[in-house]
């Protein structure tokens, strides 16, 4: 099978969120996997989370962005991070769980790829009870806690995806942590008073990044390359990469 493989770089959260669903409504047939990052750095809300969960002003004063992703969940600052999305055809061989878990699995092949060290990095096995976990505070932040089949390094979240159904296609997109600056989203969260400690410390102890788990700094270009090596391997595919000019990356 061919897929196409994207690098869009940097671009607004706008460009990013829009691009994703121009993916869905121009979709050809083959499966697509796209790698981009943030400029400026943004807060991304899930599809049905309330703008007033963040400080709005705060966000802006401090050159950030915000926008709402097209997809369940909640919270995420995008900084140092690669993001990757895929948009793949429903059939009647695999459910958008069993999607779900394959790219997950294609993710950590990519990891591994990259470094060796990696190889740790663990499939979460259970499921929480978010209308449960929804009435916490903490629910506020995509990165508080592991959905089924999301990557964890040593118990502690490194990856986290969100995926939504639209027709017949499946849009599935996620953040892999590289730097720490992810953890800043508590600042710009409008938490109830005294919970804002509590929850510095639950996100310290429920994420890492690549970072800190390789003791260097990463490279994403080489980490894009080990993601698309790690798609191949695991999808048994070939990628035909595409080139983008000024028409091919033009959003309404």
């Amino acid at each position: 099978m061919i897929w196409k493989f994207i690098d869009t770089g940097f671009n607004s959260g706008k460009f990013n969120m829009d691009y994703e669903m121009e993916l869905v409504r121009n979709f050809s047939g083959s499966p697509i996997l796209r790698v981009y990052q943030w400029e400026p750095y943004c807060i991304s809300l899930g599809a049905n989370q309330d703008f007033n969960s963040i400080d709005q002003e705060k966000t802006f004063e401090d050159g950030f962005d915000i926008v709402k992703r097209p997809t369940g969940g909640r919270a995420i600052l995008h900084a140092e991070e690669l993001t990757y999305s895929v948009v793949y055809p429903i059939s009647n061989e695999k459910s958008p769980k069993q999607i779900y878990r394959e790219i997950n699995l294609a993710l950590k092949n990519g990891l591994i790829n990259y470094n060796p060290l990696l190889g740790k990095i663990e499939l979460e096995h259970t499921q929480p009870h978010f209308p449960s976990f929804y009435k916490d505070a903490k629910s506020t932040l995509c990165f508080a806690v592991s959905a089924m089949n999301e990557l964890n390094y040593e118990g502690k979240k490194v990856a986290g995806s969100a995926q939504r159904k639209i027709g017949n296609i499946i849009l599935q997109h996620g953040s892999i942590l590289c730097g720490s600056l992810h953890k800043k989203i508590i600042d710009y969260l409008n938490l109830p008073t005294g919970k804002v400690e509590e929850i510095r410390n639950e996100i310290e102890q429920t994420t890492t990044e690549l970072e800190a788990i390789l003791n260097e700094k990463i490279s994403y270009t080489k980490l894009s390359q080990a993601l698309k090596t790690g798609f191949e391997n695991h999808f048994n595919i070939k990628f035909e990469e595409e080139i983008l000019t000024e028409t091919t990356i033009q959003v309404n």
